[in-house]
């Protein structure tokens, strides 16, 4: 049965992590965006961000389990991308460049087809300089979950429309909406795309 509660509700539980290396470069350094693209292609054994002060951010790949469960959750938006027609979707090993300048990657994204028909070829080859409509991030075991919280509230800042932070940890689902609500469910059996993803239904069944 699904409850919904308040995020200080939520007790979190601990699990031992493995903390991302952060290196500064700027301003004694300062990539472009075409050299911050070339930058992770020699180094894609990594999952690299870069914060919107230029902070380089990198993680180790995800473990086996995480990576199954988010093929799970891609294949499910990807179907329903499918048959509905307005947009594409996209998996965990794409980069956006949000308006803020930061360059992130979330685990499962989706775009209005109109909003990305409007960049270049070149701008679609590398990493897109638009934010998508909506984003998932799937929290493993060594993800911190304050990190994730705020990654997901600088999404929304930056344009997303709907937000889901998936904690397989304690069985808790963060839906975050543009008007700062966070809304907190436990142990749900599904989610639902609301407007933004009309008829898109998140089986959790096989993502828990």
């Amino acid at each position: 049965m699904t409850a919904a509660k308040t995020e200080n509700q939520v007790r979190e539980i601990d699990y031992p992590e493995l903390a991302p290396m952060v290196l500064k470069f700027y301003p004694v350094v300062e990539m472009t965006a075409d050299q911050f693209f070339d930058f992770c292609q020699l180094n894609r054994d990594y999952r690299i961000e870069r914060t919107a002060s230029g902070e380089i951010i990198i993680m180790s790949p995800t473990g086996s389990e995480t990576g199954n469960r988010n093929v799970k959750l891609i294949q499910q938006l990807a179907n329903w991308t499918d048959r509905d027609g307005t947009g594409i979707a996209f998996d965990s090993s794409t980069g956006f460049i949000l308006p803020n300048g930061a360059t992130k990657s979330s685990d499962a994204a989706w775009m209005r087809l109109e909003k990305w028909n409007s960049l270049t070829r070149e701008q679609q080859t590398k990493f897109a300089p638009i934010c998508p409509d909506f984003v998932v991030e799937l929290r493993s075991p060594s993800d911190r979950l304050q990190s994730l919280q705020e990654k997901m509230l600088e999404y929304i800042d930056n344009g997303v429309s709907l937000g889901w932070l998936i904690d397989r940890n304690n069985r808790m689902v963060y839906i975050y909406r543009p008007d700062g609500s966070v809304e907190v469910l436990e142990n749900p059996d599904r989610l639902r795309g609301e407007s933004i993803l009309p008829g898109f239904v998140l089986d959790l069944a096989t993502i828990w």
